[in-house]
Parts: C-alpha cells; sequence; structure tokens
C-alpha cells in the first residue's frame, strides 16, 4: 500500500477533535479553578473563559505560522 506524506482526512478530523475536546477540558478546570479562589471578575461566566483561551490559541497559532 502507498504511505503518502500528506495527512489523510481521518487524521485531520481526529486531530481537530482531540485539540477541541483538550482545549474544553483545560477552560472548564480554569473555569472552576478561578470560581473557586474568587480571581473571576464580578459578572464574567465560562464564556469569558472561552473567549481568553481561544484569543491566546490564536495569537500561538499566528506566531507559528509567521515563523514558518
Amino acid at each position: 500500500m502507498l504511505k503518502l506524506d500528506k495527512e489523510s482526512l481521518s487524521e485531520k478530523i481526529g486531530n481537530f477533535l482531540g485539540y477541541l475536546v483538550a482545549y474544553l477540558i483545560f477552560t472548564i478546570i480554569l473555569f472552576f479553578v478561578l470560581s473557586y479562589l474568587n480571581k473571576l471578575p464580578e459578572g464574567w461566566g465560562y464564556i469569558h473563559i472561552l473567549a481568553i483561551g481561544l484569543l491566546i490559541s490564536l495569537i500561538g497559532s499566528l506566531i507559528r505560522e509567521l515563523l514558518k
């Protein structure tokens, strides 16, 4: 069987889903830790922590692409 260097569609989907699940677990744990320590600003919820994590991930991806 011929093995190509490019990732197959199932590998891409698997990588994306793995990243998504790890991101959600990280943000849930971060939210609960910040809530437990009373470090969240008044009125903030999970969606704010999710947005900050997404922003950090996007900045990291942008830097990775610029350094290629």
